[in-house]
């Protein structure tokens, strides 16, 4: 079960003025589930995204770089799940542009205008022929409030569908703010397998759309870890279809522009920490807060270690304050000239350690009253200077080696 996060109600998803979306079954890997969803654009929206860092990145990521780079004006997505269409070579890539091919030709569009998502097992040839099969069904079910549905549709191992969202106050007017995401294992955005999608109907420049997605992801989903690997697949797209009655957003310096990307990254949070919640065989949530730091680079790098430490990952688990495990960490990170007398280790408010040794006052009933708890805050004080970074993470159970072991059966 997730931890302490329950499904969505599609009530509390407000529609986006300008995108609505369609589900459908096209028996991709498995019969009878959701697995192939459109999204449809009006003509006029900003669409931007973030993709994977994995330089063995699957095609329908490379397919997407290329046509957001060529600047046609982006009318509609189709993601798939249950193939993730990576490691297929060259035929992957024929394969993911046939499917371009397809729904443009049904919605009179260039296939340049489409971007493709596919998410599930690696190395096998995209069923494409099945997608193509199902886009009437999609199509026929596109409205502006199947936000939840699309959540439903492009899980994986995920347990319950990520969807979050929200209004804001932007230059005098009300803008809607929704977005989906799905992920669960193979975790460690590097911009994660995740996808996610946000639209907004705020009026966003063109100019100014690339670095709100890359802003929005390195503040959310660019701190999050389940599991330390880094997908093919990873993709957060980010769409304004400049419906709202407000000026143009010009720059995100501007109050307008800090307001809504404020608005917008809470909601990237909420998506980011929902796959850590939902991480595969996750029984808890842990923000990993390092501060003190010389960089807020060598806080995350900090951070990342303690989070991707199975030593340490195991120990939550079992809700064991077995906690030098966490200062081992902080001290294989990589920082060359780190002082260890200067650092102090708490786990919520019980401070462990302090100028590197044990706290006297510290007692072993406080550390497991904490790591009993379903969601903890472990705070690392680098006694460096004044950077400071947060990732969070999950526990590592057994039931993530069944998961995994059991992935493609």
């Amino acid at each position: 079960m997730p931890v302490n996060l329950s499904a969505p109600r599609s009530s509390d998803l407000h529609p986006v003025p300008g995108v609505r979306i369609g589900v459908a079954e096209a028996g991709i890997r498995k019969a009878n589930r959701k697995d192939l969803t459109v999204v449809l654009i009006d003509e006029g929206a900003s669409v931007a995204g973030v993709f994977t860092q994995n330089r063995f990145c699957a095609a329908p990521v490379q397919v997407c770089r290329e046509h957001l780079a060529q600047g046609r004006g982006i009318r509609a997505m189709v993601i798939n799940t249950g193939n993730a269409n990576a490691g297929t070579g060259e035929d992957g890539l024929v394969r993911a542009r046939a499917t371009c091919i397809a729904l443009a030709r049904r919605l009179e569009l260039a296939p340049e205008q489409i971007l493709p998502f596919s998410t599930g097992v690696i190395m096998e040839p995209l069923p494409h022929e099945r997608i193509e099969a199902g886009l009437p069904a999609a199509l026929a079910d596109a409205a502006a409030d199947h936000w939840l549905r699309a959540a439903e549709g492009i899980m994986t191992t995920d347990t319950v569908p990520k969807a979050f969202s929200a209004q804001a106050t932007i230059g005098g007017a009300t803008v809607s703010i929704t977005g989906i995401s799905k992920g669960a294992g193979m975790i460690r955005p590097n911009m994660a397998t995740m996808l996610g999608f946000m639209a907004t109907d705020a009026q966003v420049a063109p100019a100014v759309m690339q670095q709100l997605a890359k802003e929005l992801a390195d503040g959310s989903f660019n701190r999050v870890t389940v599991d330390g690997d880094t997908s093919t697949n990873d993709s957060f797209v980010v769409i304004a279809t400049n419906r709202a009655r407000h000026a143009p957003i010009t720059s995100l310096d501007s109050a307008e522009g800090q307001a809504l990307k404020a608005a917008m990254l809470a909601i990237a949070r909420q998506l980011a920490q929902a796959i850590v919640r939902d991480g595969e065989g996750a029984t808890k949530f842990i923000a990993i807060q390092v501060e003190g730091g010389g960089t807020g680079e060598e806080c995350r790098q900090v951070a990342y270690a303690i989070a991707h430490s199975p030593l340490v990952k195991t120990a939550f688990f079992a809700s064991d304050p077995n906690l030098g495990r966490i200062l081992a960490a902080v001290g294989y990170a990589g920082i060359a000239d780190l002082d260890q007398t200067k650092i102090d280790l708490y786990l919520d408010d019980v401070r462990v350690a302090v100028q590197g040794g044990r706290d006297p006052a510290y007692r072993e009933e406080d550390g497991q009253r904490v790591m009993k708890q379903s969601e903890i805050t472990v705070r690392v004080a680098l006694g460096r200077g004044t950077a400071a970074d947060t990732v969070w993470t999950c526990d590592l159970s057994h039931d993530y080696v069944s998961i995994n072991a059991d992935y493609r059966s």
